[in-house]
């Protein structure tokens, strides 16, 4: 979507115009409930099927990537699962919230499937114990046995999802690293910023709050990370990280303008470092190899973001609007 299109889709007054206005932009598009878990799942249902497509017609590295890129996906399907087996839901209920499709493009249906039949999270944690999920699902179902937290859960598979993108690197081309590398350093840093800022807001322990980083940096180099997880409140950190940003060279150079929210922290950055992203590189597109990787890149970037920072905040105000119109009729019955 463009940004006059985006501009016809804020305007819009009720969820179901809005549904049927992006529905040329997600086809197939199929909601059976207007709630914003649901509109939500049928966005990335979509979008996800637009990866796998990606993926069918890519080179043998971009599948390699495409395929460690929805790995945050399958992470999504499993927390899905142990969430589900906390609270006591059955199997059915469960499924209702996986994305098999995520499954498919992966080649791991039968180990979803297999998972979905574990019960507790002590068969959870034995099912995954020689898989890549193990060591980040014990210590963060010790932690929610100790605490009745799952948060250290969460956080640590999206780390493990991070350093596995790390690890990918060794796998690509000279021109696919090169972008991909540096897609990598700008995703971790804005995790290892947003997960400091959320830490700092909820006062997590510094000790533990660190083990949630990840070694790997763009702008900011490990000693300014330590210095911005010591802030002392939110707004340290926000001014401390505003200077460090407008002190960038590369910015500069690239007149990228410094706007951060604090409120929305993690989508300011995201903007930033994406406009930052297709910059650097829309200057070699010239170049065919690097051409094929720069569309591929751009499409599943903008689409997510497109989902994430566009569409779903316009779909929870228009469905907060709704809501509040009905309790008001209600009310006035």
């Amino acid at each position: 979507m463009d940004e006059s299109t985006l501009k016809k889709l804020r305007e819009t007054n009720n969820i179901k115009d809005f549904v049927d206005y992006i529905r040329p932009y997600y086809p197939d598009i199929n909601i059976t409930k207007e709630t914003i878990s649901e509109i939500e799942k049928a966005l990335f249902h979509i979008y996800i099927k637009l990866i796998g497509r990606i993926l069918y017609y890519s080179p043998e590295h971009m599948r390699k990537f495409l395929k460690t890129f929805l790995l945050k996906y399958e992470i999504k399907n499993i927390l899905e699962i142990i969430i589900g087996s906390i609270i006591g839901k059955s199997r059915r209920d469960k499924e209702k919230n996986i994305n098999f499709l995520v499954e498919d493009y992966l080649e791991k249906t039968d180990f979803i499937n297999d998972l979905l039949e574990m019960t507790s999270l002590d068969e959870i944690q034995f099912f995954l114990k020689n898989t890549k999920y193990y060591t980040a699902i014990r210590e963060g179902i010790l932690y929610f046995r100790n605490n009745d937290e799952i948060f250290v859960l969460e956080t640590f598979l999206d780390r493990l999802y991070y350093e596995n993108l790390i690890k990918s690197e060794v796998f690509y081309k000279k021109q696919e690293k090169a972008m991909i590398t540096l897609f990598i350093d700008y995703k971790t840093e804005i995790y290892n910023l947003n997960m400091i800022y959320r830490g700092i807001r909820n006062k997590i322990d510094k000790n533990l709050l660190s083990q949630f980083l990840i070694k790997n940096y763009l702008f900011l180099n490990e000693e300014k990370i330590k210095i911005l997880l010591n802030s002392k409140n939110a707004n340290e950190f926000f001014v401390k990280l505003e200077e460090y940003l407008r002190k960038i060279d590369e910015l500069k150079i690239l007149f990228i303008p410094i706007v951060l929210k604090e409120r929305h922290l993690k989508w300011s950055l995201e903007g930033l470092y994406q406009n930052y992203y297709f910059k650097k590189f829309q200057i070699k597109i010239d170049d065919i190899s690097y051409l094929t990787i720069y569309r591929i890149l751009e499409l599943i970037l903008k689409k997510e973001k497109e989902i994430i920072f566009d569409i779903m905040p316009n779909v929870i105000k228009l469905l907060h609007d709704k809501y509040e119109m009905l309790e008001e009729k209600h009310g006035n019955i």
